[in-house]
């Protein structure tokens, strides 16, 4: 009798532990660096939020959806033409679909910001994190105006870093940033809705972990 409820309870922890380490993906954040700072010699240029966008796009297997997403905030330092830091701050209750109309685009919209109830946490709770933040903390140039940005993206209270290409172009006290497109995994920050690496069963009827990005960025200063 010992024996057998010996055998039940390491079969029990042992399937605990699977299970731990299935969900483990969605709640370990990858080292982060320290923000640049920027030097005395630099020069401040001011984000328009009104020009600047990031543009999302999602998959799955049956389809896609693009859209949009605004910053509410952010400055960026330039010294001798590079980028030494920069903080931004982004309106999560801006993301909008491109691709749909009507009650369909008002639904999907309204399913990522989490303003659905009983599916808050699917996509991005806007009402618990109503903004999202990238803080640079290093960059390099490869050539003239191109340039690797690497920075902090903290998403629902969990930071993780990126990094992605970008061509950099000042003219007349205006910076643009254009980034290349670029993919990051949406579970490193607890966005799992669809995900097949974190949900089993789903047959076709997952999301792509992987979230695709264009970076555009105006600024003045």
């Amino acid at each position: 009798m010992k024996k057998s409820i010996l055998k039940i309870s390491l079969i029990a922890f042992i399937s605990l532990g699977v299970v731990s380490c299935k969900d483990s993906k969605d709640k370990t954040n990858e080292a982060t660096i320290e923000a640049a700072e920027a030097s005395n010699t630099a020069t401040d240029y001011t984000v328009n939020t009104t020009n600047s966008v990031i543009s999302w796009e999602g998959n799955k297997p049956t389809g896609s959806h693009v859209g949009n997403i605004r910053l509410s905030a952010g400055s960026i330092s330039i010294n001798k033409n590079e980028i030494e830091a920069g903080n931004f701050t982004i309106d999560m209750n801006s993301i909008v679909d491109k691709d749909l109309e009507g009650e369909d685009k008002a639904n999907l919209e309204a399913h990522l910001k989490g303003t659905v109830a009983g599916k808050e946490g699917d996509f991005f709770d806007v009402n618990t994190y109503p903004t999202a933040t990238f803080e640079i903390t290093n960059s390099t140039t490869s050539a003239p105006g191109k340039t690797t940005i690497k920075g902090n993206l903290t998403i629902k209270d969990k930071t993780n870093p990126i990094e992605f290409p970008a061509t950099i172009t000042l003219t007349e006290g205006k910076l643009l940033i254009k980034s290349e497109t670029f993919s990051i995994d949406r579970t490193k920050w607890g966005v799992n809705y669809g995900s097949k690496s974190i949900f089993d069963n789903l047959g076709d009827k997952f999301i792509s972990d992987e979230m695709k990005l264009t970076v555009e960025l105006h600024a003045t200063k």
